[in-house]
């Protein structure tokens, strides 16, 4: 003889919308606030705090103007001011919202030919510069927003730069040199110059 059926019915499973739905938005309600507000906030004002020049983008301010940042270089194409690096970045130099090398190899003959522009326009410019041509003179970070040169770039421009603005030549080496970055703690890095920075400098000097 078979034992009776129960008569009481079997609980409901507990439903999706009753038993998940609450503590799903009670999380994300709680990580947006920490992660999308409370987050932010305290990074923001401990970087105003304790970093505020870089918090607000190294800007290069001149007489009360900002006139860049030392984080991004500047075209510069004329034979008073020293050049930087060439940059291609799109749909014009130095476009800081579109960073980017050529990624053009060594063997890309578009990578050749633009090199080879880029030296006929600073033989040009300088024609009795018989020097070999920086590197970086000629070819693009990878960035596309270097502001900076080696110190060979900035050396091998100084004749030209003095010439056209009627300087003596000792006294453009001596502007190169004060704004000549060293290596920091004396080995990470390159010996390197500000191109924007210097320039400024050239612009507060008399004839």
């Amino acid at each position: 003889m078979t034992p009776s059926a129960s008569s009481t019915p079997p609980a409901a499973a507990p439903t999706a919308s009753g038993g998940l739905w609450r503590p799903a938005l009670v999380l994300f309600t709680l990580l947006s606030l920490v992660t999308g507000l409370a987050y932010p906030l305290l990074v923001t004002g401990v970087a105003q705090r304790l970093f505020p020049h870089q918090a607000n983008g190294s800007l290069i301010e001149r007489e009360g103007r900002v006139v860049g940042s030392s984080l991004i270089g500047q075209h510069f194409d004329d034979p008073g001011h020293f050049w930087g690096r060439p940059s291609a970045t799109g749909p014009m130099a130095y476009n800081a919202g579109a960073s980017s090398g050529s990624n053009q190899g060594p063997l890309n003959p578009a990578l050749a030919e633009a090199v080879k522009t880029r030296v006929a326009a600073l033989r040009s410019a300088d024609p009795g510069n018989i020097a070999p041509v920086p590197v970086d003179l000629v070819t693009a970070s990878a960035s596309g927003l270097d502001p900076h040169i080696s110190r060979a770039a900035a050396d091998y421009q100084a004749a030209r730069v003095a010439r056209a603005r009627g300087l003596p030549v000792p006294r453009v080496r001596e502007l190169v040199e004060q704004h000549t970055e060293w290596p920091t703690l004396g080995f990470l890095g390159e010996p390197r110059v500000h191109v924007l920075r210097l320039n400024l400098a050239l612009q507060g000097v008399g004839r």
